[in-house]
């Protein structure tokens, strides 16, 4: 198994850990994304896990729907992504991307990864769970949001970065990059 499936599975299982949480009656709560309930959030999770693959040629089905069982779309979106990346030959498709060539586990690594990192934070803000992030993780979707530069402020991507103090943690400087209010 791979580096990035690996990381992917951690990523994934804390993403789970807060989907499973969701106290009952709040996935119509706002979320820190502006317009969008914490519904709203894992539907945008699930359905990039179901359309990212076809980025390199690929295919992944869904039958859960988000609307009628939340933790059991996640659950499916999750696996069939660890499939991919467990299948050498899926994982490695190359194709060219909007920042050149890659391959699917690199996107899902560096897209997937982060949506899984900042969304995680988006639901357990949305539905009142513990916020904390892990620290290794925050460091390089930080380092990754940053080279990113302008490309974040396109249109429904993220906000104008907010401003926060040069004590704020690594994790509150990340936030504050993507638009969010620590």
């Amino acid at each position: 198994m791979s580096d990035i499936s690996e990381r992917y599975r951690a990523l994934a299982a804390e993403f789970t850990r807060r989907v499973a949480a969701v106290p009952a009656g709040s996935w119509e709560n706002p979320s820190p994304c502006e317009g969008w309930t914490a519904r709203d959030v894992l539907r945008h999770v699930v359905e990039v896990h179901r359309d990212m693959p076809s980025w390199a040629g690929l295919s992944v089905t869904l039958h859960r729907h988000v609307d009628d069982d939340p933790v059991g779309a996640w659950s499916e979106a999750r696996d069939a992504i660890q499939e991919l990346l467990e299948d050498p030959d899926r994982a490695g498709k190359r194709y060219d991307g909007i920042f050149g060539p890659t391959t699917a586990e690199a996107t899902v690594d560096r897209f997937l990864g982060f949506d899984l990192l900042v969304h995680g934070w988006d639901i357990a803000r949305a539905t009142g769970q513990d916020e904390s992030l892990p620290e290794h993780e925050v460091t390089r979707v930080y380092a990754d949001a940053r080279a990113l530069g302008d490309n974040l402020r396109r249109s429904g991507v993220c906000g104008p970065e907010v401003v926060v103090g040069e004590d704020a943690s690594e994790q509150e400087k990340l936030l504050a990059f993507l638009g969010r209010r620590p």
